[in-house]
């Protein structure tokens, strides 16, 4: 395991009692970046939350939702990339804070980072196919940091709608702030699917590999990454990990077209002992 990789699993093990979500992604970032230096975009994150904290003190709360957002999408520009979704670096915190373009959920890594450090109260919110960002003051706030504005409930069915079915509807359980291990996975899983659409199965596998770190019990997950390893031909690895998967998930819609390979895999694998 390489030092990112080892890093990363100690931030993110199970007997962590909060996890430091900005560290924990930069250390993904660190695989891709060798030569990233973690703690000084640790110490940019601090930066911009001076920079906030100066612009929303002893405001009111619907004064200082409007100041950090000028703040952020307009002082310092961070914005949704549109031309470019699925480029990897959008997954990645020290890109998009270098370059200030980002995808929902690090566009929201970003506002929540900077918002706690500067004192704020806001949290992540792991809406459908769109993250989102939650503040917590007398009345509930809800920020879209890849459009940079306040979204509305409306607003946020509508999205709902547009994305899954016209028929969908809004329930409360979608506006839950999410934890911090729901933030990674879903993070690396963006990166993972990036890869996949890129074809480079070698950085797909080591972003499943991280998420099975941060949910070791994530059937799908266990199902993915052994499909990958026997796309690349580690079929003694690609053996254990659907094993396990079916151990967990044993009615899941893929579950027999998988048992049904598992003689053929086991061949291989022995093949190759």
């Amino acid at each position: 395991m390489n030092e990112a990789r080892a890093r990363f699993a100690a931030l993110v093990a199970p007997s962590v009692p909060r996890i430091p979500l900005a560290e924990a992604a930069l250390w993904i970032a660190r695989e891709e970046y060798p030569e990233l230096d973690v703690e000084s975009y640790l110490d940019r994150l601090d930066t911009l939350a001076e920079g906030a904290r100066t612009r929303v003190s002893r405001c009111p709360p619907e004064e200082a939702i409007a100041r950090y957002n000028h703040f952020l999408f307009r002082e310092n520009g961070f914005a949704g990339n549109r031309d470019d979704y699925e480029d990897p670096r959008n997954s990645f915190l020290n890109d998009v804070l270098d370059r200030r373009l980002g995808i929902p959920i690090t566009l929201s890594l970003v506002y929540t980072e900077v918002g706690a450090r500067a004192g704020l109260p806001v949290l992540g919110v792991g809406f459908p196919a769109h993250f989102l960002v939650k503040w917590l003051v007398p009345f509930e706030v809800l920020i879209d940091p890849f459009a940079g504005k306040v979204i509305s409930r409306e607003e946020c069915e509508q999205l709902l709608k547009s994305t899954y079915d016209p028929d969908a509807r809004l329930e409360e359980r979608m506006l839950e702030p999410a934890t911090p291990r729901e933030i990674l996975a879903r993070m690396l899983r963006n990166l993972k699917h990036c890869y996949l659409g890129r074809g480079e199965l070698e950085q797909a596998l080591g972003a499943v590999d991280r998420i099975v770190l941060v949910a070791p019990d994530d059937a799908t997950e266990l199902r993915d990454r052994g499909i990958l390893h026997y796309r690349l031909e580690c079929f003694a690895a690609a053996l254990a990990d659907l094993e396990r998967y079916l151990e967990l998930a044993p009615g899941d819609a893929m579950a027999a077209e998988i048992r049904a390979r598992l003689p053929e895999l086991r061949r291989e694998a022995a093949r190759l002992q």
